[in-house]
This record gives structure tokens, sequence and C-alpha cells, in this order.
């Protein structure tokens, strides 16, 4: 006898794994390639599709859409891949696609994430812990979002950007640039407004380390010397503060877009 529970409209195929304790609510597809952890609830109209694997607790609401081709016109039917951490709240009408080949060959996302309502994740993409879309944002192909990054309403993340952990993106954002950790940007096209102190707070970082983070912020964006010789003099201001390099570290490391900038300064 089967430990989770499925509604008789929906269909589960052969070959797909249940976790204990799972529930499946009406006029839901889950296609034979799909893993489902235990203890999840999916409430009503969820597609599971595609190489999909969605760890514990999961929580999906009706029409998401999870684990579908690549929206790439190169994809010819590849086994490709969605990977999906835990405790996940994935709330009405959220799309997550697999991997492509000319990519990672998989979608990953990590664990306490929430996905609200219209979010779409699209192939390739990078997703650590404790992120969270908020409405109908669109993240294209091959991005990467650090921990505890939050993307509010309707913002547009073009692809292959990285936005750093604990960072903030405004809403109707159109983000073309890297965000450095605890960066906050706004407007389209997007511009570093400054650093995202509440939610350091909210993540418990204590008053000297926010301190220290704000004050490389305004030595590394200052318009006296070039971008270069700013990183160079934090470097040497802060060399054993662990958030400093760590910010630094992302900068230097570079990737497919430049950085974000504040509005008031030009990248030199």
């Amino acid at each position: 006898m089967a430990a989770y529970r499925v509604h008789p409209s929906s269909i589960v195929e052969d070959g797909a794994r249940i976790g204990d304790d799972c529930e499946i609510g009406p006029f839901c597809h889950i296609g034979p390639s799909v893993v489902l952890g235990p203890g999840a609830r999916l409430k009503s109209h969820v597609v599971l599709a595609g190489n999909t694997t969605i760890g514990d607790g999961a929580r999906i609401h009706p029409f998401a859409s999870i684990g579908t081709e690549p929206q790439h016109l190169k994809y010819l039917g590849e086994d490709t891949r969605l990977v999906i951490g835990r405790n996940c709240l994935i709330r009405e009408h959220v799309t997550m696609n697999a991997g492509t080949v000319q990519g990672r060959s998989e979608t990953t996302v990590g664990d306490n994430c929430a996905f609200f309502t219209g979010a779409h994740v699209a192939h390739d993409c990078v997703l650590g812990d404790n992120v969270t879309l908020i409405n109908h944002v669109m993240l294209a192909g091959h991005c990467t979002v650090g921990d505890f990054a939050t993307i509010a309403g309707g913002s547009g993340i073009h692809q292959f950007t990285r936005i750093g952990h604990h960072a903030y993106v405004g809403g109707l954002a159109a983000v073309e640039g890297d965000v450095i950790p605890f960066g906050m940007v706004l407007g389209n096209r997007a511009y570093l407004s400054g650093l995202n102190v509440i939610g350091m707070k909210r993540a418990g970082f204590n008053r000297d380390a926010i301190r220290n983070v704000r004050k490389a912020y305004r030595m590394l964006f200052s318009d006296d010397t070039t971008f270069r010789e700013n990183l160079d003099e934090v470097e040497a201001e802060y060399p054993n503060d662990p958030l400093v390099q760590d910010l630094l570290g992302f900068v230097r490391s570079g990737g497919d877009r430049a950085i974000c900038f504040p509005r008031s300064v030009r990248p030199n």
C-alpha cells in the first residue's frame, strides 16, 4: 500500500518515485523520471515533468509547471535535469525549466527558497539557499543567485547575470549587470543604489560587520580614483575581514556581465 496520497483525478506515471507522506491533489501530472521527496504537498493542477528531483517538504500550488523542456532553440530533447532542494515554496503559475547541454545540463535550486506567483527560473540557472523570487520575476538562462538574495516583483534578470548573496533587486528592475553581495539595485536599467542593510540585519550580521561593509562600499565606488585602484585600496584596508574579502572576490572573479555601478559613478 502506498505511503502517500493521490487524488483519483491525478496521474503518476510508472517510474516516478514519490516519498512517504506526500499529498498529491486533484488534476496533477507527474512524469516517469520525477523524484518527489517525503512530505511534499501538491495542491492541484501541478505538472512535474522531465528528469526532476524535488527535496523534502515542497509546497507546490496550482498551475505550477516544473521541470519542463528548456526554452532554448537549440534544445533537441537531451536528457537534462532540474534539481530543487528541501522545503521550497512554489506558488501559482511558477515555471522552472531543465538545463541544456550548451550550459550545465542542470538547473539547480537550493533549500528553503520561495517562488511567488508567476516567477520563472530558466535553464542552467544556479540558485543558492533561502532565495526569494517575488511575483513575476523573470530569471533568464545561466543566471546565478546567491544565498538569501531577494528579487522583487516584475524584475527581469539578463542571461548570465550574477546576483550576489544577500543582495536585493527592487521591483520592476531590469538587471543586465552583476549585483555585488549585499548590494541593492533599482531601476531600468538597474543601478546600484546602496547596500541591503535591512537584509544584513535580518540575517544576523552584527553592527561592526555591517559598518565595515558600508565603508568598503563607499571606498569601492569612489570616483576620486579608478575602480581598479579602489579595489586595491579596499583590499589593503580590510585584508582580514571575511565579508569585505568575499565582496572583493565576487568583483575580481568576474563573469559574463559587467558589475552594476551607482548611477552617480561611471565605471573606469
